[in-house]
């Protein structure tokens, strides 16, 4: 076994790009998205064409939807190399304002389904604002699920555990960039390695915290 084989048989493997080509090549079982990684993708030659269709197609529709469709296509061709499900996330934009998210969660919802995509193999991810997690809320009753990213701390991740959201997203990475700048020459390496990584630390106080 190589040491992808070897992570599949301990947990599940999510790609996190906008390169279907790259997904099925390591077959994981979901995978996420976000405007910049498909952004990284359109400027590859070999999805130039795709583009060009969904601009031909949608490039009259203002901004926001045209960008929307991309995404949607994006995740439909991801879709057809993975079992599970693909994140696509609301924009950035308006992460501090519930009923705005909400309604492009539903919309992009329902490009899925114009696509015959059914709902739930989708995951609509938002930011972990406290307006996001109240439109997460909602959306999880209605049956749509979620994922909540941009989660640095152990207050965002009780909040979204409270509002019973499909999954969280925590920067174990961003958090340990925190800590390494906030300590400045005091940052010993070998001291905040592995288990004490702080981005490990807080990731290990969620999960008992949810268990």
């Amino acid at each position: 076994m190589n040491a992808l084989d070897t992570l599949k048989s301990f947990t599940t493997v999510v790609a996190d790009t906008g390169d279907f080509h790259q997904i099925a090549a390591f077959a994981p079982r979901d995978a996420t998205t976000n405007p910049s990684l498909i952004l990284k993708a359109v400027q590859k030659p070999e999805y130039a064409p795709l583009l060009a269709q969904v601009m031909a197609q949608h490039g009259k529709d203002d901004l926001g939807l045209s960008m929307d469709h991309l995404l949607v296509r994006f995740g439909c061709e991801i879709l057809k190399h993975i079992p599970g499900r693909v994140s696509t996330e609301v924009d950035a934009r308006l992460s501090f304002d519930a009923a705005a998210t909400q309604a492009r969660a539903l919309r992009l919802i329902d490009l899925y389904a114009n696509e015959g995509v059914p709902r739930e193999r989708v995951l609509i991810k938002i930011a972990a604002t406290w307006e996001g997690i109240q439109a997460a809320a909602q959306l999880e009753r209605l049956g749509i699920r979620t994922n909540l990213t941009l989660l640095f701390s152990f207050a965002q991740a009780v909040a979204c555990g409270d509002a019973g959201v499909q999954l969280i997203s925590p920067f174990v990475g961003r958090i340990y960039d925190w800590y390494k700048k906030a300590a400045g020459p005091a940052w010993v390496e070998a001291d905040n390695a592995g288990a004490n990584d702080p981005g490990v630390k807080s990731v290990t106080a969620i999960y008992n915290h949810y268990k």
